[in-house]
């Protein structure tokens, strides 16, 4: 099968010097789906320390001091937890239940959604342990504007920045006429 040129690859082109990519639709995917797996395992290390801390901060001595509202931010962040992790492992478990069956394709769609899915959710698990260690120890005001200071910080970075990216760049939304036929 003769590599073909996406769509998206004559933009780059156009807008830097860099050389075109030359690569058949299933080496792309394969790519694509490496470079998931390799993002989320960088995520993934995140999320299970702070589950960790999560999940053992009950059987600490000062836990009995929260109070109704600390112990309710407490649950919130260990529930965001741990659907972060759900969510960030399902392109794990998906790839392992349609392993050698051609959804390569498919397979990469999905997991970029939940992936993202799974950032929004360790995001907010995140910016709740925040508000509540800085609450517990500094107090709700300054828990307050720290939260809002991270949230802005990391709706920006992970979220507004690339959609802002990619709306500059509409073209690479296409997809070439030999995907749409398949």
């Amino acid at each position: 099968m003769r590599p073909r040129e996406f769509p998206d690859q004559r933009n780059d082109r156009a807008a830097t010097s860099a050389p075109v990519r030359q690569e058949t639709g299933a080496q792309r995917d394969d790519r694509n789906l490496g470079e998931l797996i390799q993002e989320l395992r960088v995520v993934s290390l995140g999320v299970q320390v702070l589950f960790g801390f999560l999940l053992s901060l009950p059987f600490t001595v000062r836990f009995d001091r929260l109070n109704g509202g600390q112990r309710d931010l407490y649950v919130t962040s260990l529930v965001l937890s741990a659907v972060s992790t759900v969510l960030l492992l399902g392109p794990v478990a998906y790839h392992r239940t349609v392993f050698r069956q051609g959804l390569k394709e498919h397979l990469v769609r999905f997991a970029n959604v939940i992936a993202i899915l799974g950032l929004a959710a360790v995001g907010a698990a995140v910016l709740v342990a925040v508000l509540l260690v800085i609450g517990y120890v500094a107090g709700m005001p300054a828990a307050a504007l720290a939260t809002a200071l991270m949230a802005v910080m990391l709706v920006a970075l992970w979220f507004a920045v690339p959609l802002i990216r990619r709306r500059e760049r509409p073209a690479r939304r296409q997809t070439s006429p030999s995907r749409t036929a398949r």
